[in-house]
Order: C-alpha cells, then sequence, then structure tokens
C-alpha cells in the first residue's frame, strides 16, 4: 500500500491547485492541450506535483515518458536514448528531476535535440533553475513556478483517501494532517498511511508522535507562518533584540525549516543593514551555509546569534533603494547602448589603474541620481574614499 503512488492523479484536473498553471484559461494549459509546448522546466517545493504534471503532460501529448534524476544521469544514457527515437515521428518527452544539479557538458548534449524537437525536454527542480541552466538552454525553453498546495486542495484530496480507506480522523488530527504538511502532498499522504498502520480512528497524539514538527509553516497556520517572519524581520530592522529572539523561538518551535529563517536574514542583511555593516552579509552567509548542514536544535544557537548582530548592527537601505530606482529609471526610459569605449576588448577604453587610480570618462549613465548613502557608520567612510578617489586628476 502506498498511497502517494495509488493516488497520484492521473489527468490535468485531477492535479491539487496550481491554478495559476491548469486553470482551464492559463496559457500553460493551453499550450499543453494544443500540443505546442515548448521544453519547459519546472520548480517549486516537493510534494507539489512536479513529476506527476510532468507524467500527465505525457500522457496528454501521446508520447513515450523516460525519467531520469540529475543526480545519477550519465550523458551516454541520454545519447543512446535519442538515438532509439531517430526514424519515428513523435518523440518522447524525457523528464530529468533535481535539473539544476545537471553540469555544462551533461546540459549541452541536450541541445541538439532540443533545437530539432525530436525530443520534448522537461525538468524539475526545488530551485528556480534560471541560474544553473546554460543560456543557450534557457533560451529554447521556458520555466514555470510551481507553489505549494493550498489548503483547499489538500482537504479535498484527504477526503477522497479517508473516504476511499474507510479511515477516520478526530477534528483535530484532520486538521493537523492538512497543515503540517505544509502544502506538500506526499508528506500528507505519508503521514496518513503511516498513521492509519497504527490505529483507526486517527488521533492528533498518534500523528503528533509520527511528526512532531510541521513540514513548513512557522505556525501550523499558513498566515500565521508569514506574520511571523514578517514581525521578525521588523522587530530587526527596528534594533529590538527581545522581540525578534521571541520571534525566532515562534518560528523554530513550530518547525520553520532553519534553511528558510538564513535566507531571510541574508536578504535583511543586505537590505535593511548594507554598507552601514559589510559584514552583516558575510555572517549571515555563513550561517546559511550551516544551516544547510546543521538541523534542529543546534541550528537555532546561530540563528540566535545572528538575530542578536542583525539587531545590534547600524542599518541603511542605500543600495536597495539606489538599485529600486534604476529600475524605475530603466522601465521609464530608452534602451541606451553601452558606450564604444567601454564594451569588451575595446581599445578606447581608459583604464583608471594606468591613471593613479581614477581618470575622468563616460559610462554612459545619464539620469538622476541613484544612490544616495554616505551619512551611516561604515557608509560614511565609503563615501570618504569615493570622494577620495575621484578627486584624483590625471598624472
Amino acid at each position: 500500500m502506498d498511497f502517494s503512488r495509488k493516488y497520484r492523479p492521473r489527468s490535468i484536473d485531477e492535479i491539487a491547485g496550481q491554478d495559476h498553471l491548469l486553470a482551464e484559461d492559463a496559457p500553460f494549459r493551453r499550450l499543453v492541450e494544443s500540443g505546442k509546448l515548448p521544453h519547459s522546466f519546472l520548480y517549486g517545493p516537493p510534494g507539489c506535483g512536479k513529476t506527476t504534471l510532468a507524467r500527465v503532460i505525457a500522457q496528454k501529448l501521446g508520447r513515450p515518458y523516460h525519467e531520469f534524476n540529475a543526480t545519477r544521469l550519465k550523458i551516454e544514457e541520454i545519447r543512446k536514448l535519442f538515438a532509439s527515437y531517430e526514424n519515428t515521428f513523435d518523440g518522447p518527452l524525457v523528464f530529468i528531476d533535481e535539473i539544476h544539479r545537471m553540469n555544462k557538458a551533461q546540459q549541452e548534449v541536450l541541445l541538439p535535440y532540443m533545437e530539432s524537437y525530436s525530443a520534448i525536454v522537461m525538468g524539475a527542480s526545488t530551485r528556480n533553475p534560471f541560474h544553473s541552466l546554460i543560456s543557450a538552454i534557457r533560451s529554447r525553453s521556458h520555466i514555470f513556478e510551481m507553489h505549494s498546495v493550498d489548503r483547499d486542495a489538500m482537504k479535498t484530496l484527504l477526503d477522497i483517501v479517508l473516504s476511499s480507506e474507510n479511515i477516520e480522523v478526530d477534528k483535530e488530527g484532520y486538521s493537523y494532517l492538512i497543515d503540517s504538511s505544509g502544502g506538500d502532498v506526499r508528506a500528507m499522504l505519508n503521514l496518513l498511511e503511516s498513521a492509519s498502520c497504527v490505529e483507526n480512528p486517527l488521533s492528533l497524539e498518534t500523528l503528533e508522535k509520527i511528526r512532531p514538527r510541521s513540514m513548513q509553516a512557522g505556525s501550523i497556520e499558513s498566515d500565521e507562518h508569514y506574520d511571523l517572519i514578517s514581525a521578525l524581520i521588523k522587530s530587526i530592522r527596528g534594533s529590538d533584540i527581545d522581540a525578534a529572539i521571541h520571534y525566532l523561538a515562534r518560528l523554530i518551535e513550530g518547525g520553520e525549516p532553519p534553511e528558510y529563517i538564513a535566507r531571510r536574514l541574508v536578504i535583511l542583511a543586505s537590505e535593511d543593514i548594507g554598507n552601514a555593516n559589510p559584514n552583516a552579509i558575510v555572517i549571515a552567509s555563513s550561517v546559511m551555509s550551516a544551516a544547510e548542514r546543521i538541523g534542529y536544535p543546534e541550528i537555532g544557537i546561530p540563528l540566535s546569534q545572528l538575530v542578536v548582530y542583525l539587531c545590534s548592527s547600524p542599518k541603511s537601505n542605500s543600495s536597495y533603494a539606489a538599485l529600486r530606482r534604476a529600475q524605475q529609471w530603466l522601465r521609464k526610459s530608452k534602451a541606451h547602448n553601452v558606450p564604444k569605449h567601454l564594451k569588451n576588448h575595446s581599445p578606447d577604453y581608459l583604464n583608471p589603474h594606468h591613471f593613479g587610480g581614477w581618470i575622468e570618462q563616460d559610462y554612459g549613465y545619464i539620469g538622476e541620481r541613484l544612490y544616495m548613502g554616505g551619512k551611516i557608520a561604515f557608509e560614511k567612510k565609503l563615501k570618504e574614499w569615493h570622494t577620495k578617489i575621484c578627486s584624483l586628476k590625471k598624472k
């Protein structure tokens, strides 16, 4: 008995959630139903249905389906597979999980088959694969994000399974099955299956003994998950150490993945502290690396240390604000070409190192001032350095 296999969707309409991709009027679904789906890469959290969607699409298109995992993929396997379809009318749909783990050589093997459309290539990852895919593959494909399955869709599926399997569960246990799974359908079905082997009717006590912590949310209520992380960030931004530690503790006790907390703190270290204390992002990045290797309860210690450090750091969003101004300016302005002397290998470029560290030169931007920093902590020192550099004269 394997609930996740037994209740795997067999059509687009059976897939839980993902209305932004699979609603009747969604462009992605229209591409599938028209048979014009290009090479595509899906990314999203575990248990949201990436592999299932690829299998359903292959069936919908009437194409042979072949599934690989990038961690075990061999180039010769791919070449052999494509060779076996050379003289067929419709090539296969080739699905590669963990696509972000494919190296450049493996990706380049796919290119001629993608170019000729002798196969449809699909991939999946829990991470956005944009930066891990080579540009030649990106230009021949689309990347689509899938979301955690929403509570209503989880509830609908759970009702079907409980009825089909004649399993009963009390009200608290029913909510725990859904909310503690954090939008991961596979996790919910696995917990249900394990608990049903222990008892029937199911109780909250048994479910909590099998899975003591939620899979994703800092609280098993998704709204509170976002509220807690928001309160943590705002408390740090406001330099309130006790409040920040309080919200960190609530996130940890709710089972929030430490990697997620650490990622948000890295963003805060750059967005809200920036060059007022450049060490903040260095330390935050170190904690994020630790979070990938260390689990609870130990990872709570460096997370707490980081929160105290960030609260105690001077705050500046000057760099972030400068980027936002630049982006807004670009959206309102016409395209601007890079000046000839700044292009790669241009002989007309004046290298500041050859002129004592600075030389007056056109860098191609004529617009409003973007960066307004230089008043706080280390940013003040940076401004002094920048002023000194730009005051140097050509020898």
